[in-house]
């Protein structure tokens, strides 16, 4: 912790900024390790709050305008993200305005989660209420999850712990996998979620 210490006095400013950056593009773990570094107040956990907040928010804000404003085109141009909107796209019909409180948490999924909203026919008023609630949830669970548990975590790990925090990753990891393989087979005729 004391070459993070130093890191985050030698860069300052840079530190905030450079998180927020990431929070608009990605909904990876640095936010909750910004919590983290924040409860050993080497952060400003306000601050840190805010930051990935705004990242957040701001993100999925461009990617829903720029959806709106260049349409499908933009991305038929690239095969990868042809796939991926695809299947952004079907989870979008299946649980409608859920949907933008659930891209934020897969891996790959926040990266284009608000294009295929910006495509439908849902408002910007009404996205950019649903967003700044997803956006505050998701900087809320992480964030405060990182500010709150980060220390208990550690000291369990110390304590030995390290053994059954691995099995409950294993587990987790297990059940994430299933749950992406179910999210990604196609809807069975006649089948309700």
């Amino acid at each position: 912790m004391a070459q993070i210490n130093s890191l985050i006095l030698e860069y300052g400013t840079l530190v905030y900024i450079l998180l927020f950056a990431y929070c608009a593009l990605k909904s990876g773990a640095l936010p909750l390790f910004a919590g983290l570094v924040a409860q050993y107040g080497s952060l400003d956990v306000m601050i840190v709050a805010a930051v990935t907040l705004a990242g957040g928010y701001l993100g999925d804000e461009l990617r829903f305008f720029v959806a709106r404003r260049y349409g499908i085109g933009f991305m038929l141009r690239r095969e990868r993200l042809q796939r991926m909107m695809a299947r952004a796209q079907l989870l979008m019909q299946r649980y409608g305005a859920a949907y933008i409180f659930l891209y934020r948490y897969p891996k790959g999924m926040r990266t284009i989660g608000a294009l295929p909203v910006g495509l439908g026919d849902m408002q910007w008023r009404h996205f950019t209420l649903l967003n700044l609630t997803s956006a505050a949830l998701w900087c809320l669970l992480l964030v405060g999850g990182g500010y709150l548990f980060g220390r208990s975590i550690e000291q369990a790990v110390a304590s030995g712990w390290g053994a059954a925090s691995i099995l409950l990753l294993i587990g987790f990891l297990a059940l994430s996998w299933l749950g992406w393989r179910q999210v990604r087979q196609p809807e069975k005729p006649g089948s309700t979620l």
